[in-house]
């Protein structure tokens, strides 16, 4: 099973930075067509076969997620897609 482990370091307000990473949900969830639901500061997404989440803190934000074996052969798409939402809305 393949696994993406982003972490991001930011200094935007947490509120901003919620924003910031519910629009890259958003994006993501266009282009990959996962669901998303926030629990607390956690953005757990889903869909057949991928199962992650977004952890927002204060100062950083971390993407986690594990790849099936279809979706597995794809994670060098997928990583450099989330990288690139990442650069545009936390910087």
């Amino acid at each position: 099973m393949a696994r993406i482990d982003i972490r991001r370091k930011h200094d935007l307000p947490l509120k901003e930075a919620r924003k910031a990473v519910d629009k890259v949900a958003r994006q993501l969830g266009t282009e990959f067509d996962v669901e998303c639901t926030w629990e607390g500061n956690i953005l757990a997404f889903t869909r057949s076969g991928v199962d992650g989440h977004i952890a927002l803190e204060k100062g950083q934000v971390h993407v986690y997620a594990e790849l099936g074996l279809v979706m597995g052969m794809m994670k060098g798409l997928i990583e450099s897609e989330i990288n690139r939402h990442l650069d545009e809305q936390i910087g």
